[in-house]
């Protein structure tokens, strides 16, 4: 079967929401470096190569709010998805200590076959399937490492990503998780808003679509179990911060 570096999941045409996993997995494609990037196998499942858990949570969640979704099928350290063309950290080179050995002489005409390869597919396919639906909502699922090489430890079991000019389901969403009493709840936590060009800039925030951008510490969804867990917890709260997203009819 040919290749392809983006996944789609169908889901109800109808439906308002559009799911998106940029980094879903730590699949280094065959085309580069031979399918390596230089590291052992125990750094290409840490954090730095992909989104540990999220492409779980992306597939119950899916199911259970009956939504397409896409989830990329490339390693983040390949090129990132989540960030623009222009991005400094588009090709990461060293990334919470570690050095990436296959990206060390990355040249500008790889940075461009990377980009035609992977990035570009992955943002005309995720473009595609936002125009099929009416007035999408789009989620996009993430996850955090608990701790950055000799930082301190990240308390929040999820994060909840806006700008600061978009915060109609943000708002509704963070005041439900925050009702929560066994939750600690980040707001731009443990990152800050958006980056121009990263894919809810691309997508959700240039086209006026409401949003919002999970990110879920790692930990708590490692396994099967705590994907599912933690899907089920939020499809409801997402249901019903739409709901008071929605202007008075």
């Amino acid at each position: 079967m040919t290749y392809r570096p983006f996944e789609i999941i169908g889901g109800n045409p109808d439906s308002r929401w559009l799911l998106a996993c940029d980094h879903a997995s730590n699949h280094v494609p065959a085309e580069v470096n031979g399918g390596t990037l230089g590291l052992p196998p125990e750094e290409m499942k840490r954090h730095i190569a992909y989104d540990i858990g999220a492409a779980g949570v992306t597939r119950r969640l899916a199911e259970l709010l009956d939504a397409p979704a896409i989830l990329g099928r490339f390693s983040r350290l390949v090129i990132d998805p989540n960030r623009g063309e222009d991005d400094p950290t588009l090709v990461m080179k060293l990334y919470d200590g570690t050095i990436i050995p296959g990206n060390r002489h990355v040249d500008t005409a790889e940075v461009e076959r990377r980009l035609n390869a992977y990035h570009r597919p992955y943002h005309a396919a995720y473009a595609e399937l936002a125009a099929q639906l009416d007035d999408p909502v789009i989620v996009a699922v993430h996850s955090f490492t608990p701790r950055l090489y000799s930082r301190a430890p990240r308390p929040w079991h999820i994060g909840i990503l806006h700008a600061a000019w978009d915060q109609r389901l943000s708002a509704p969403l963070l005041r439900l998780l925050r009702a929560e009493p066994d939750l600690c709840v980040g707001e731009n936590e443990p990152y800050a808003g958006h980056l121009p060009g990263d894919s809810v800039d691309r997508h959700a925030l240039q086209p006026g679509r409401m949003n919002a951008l999970l990110e879920i510490r790692q930990d708590l969804i490692v396994e099967e179990t705590g994907q599912n867990e933690w899907a089920e917890r939020l499809a409801p709260l997402l249901q019903a911060a739409l709901a008071e997203a929605r202007p008075p009819s």
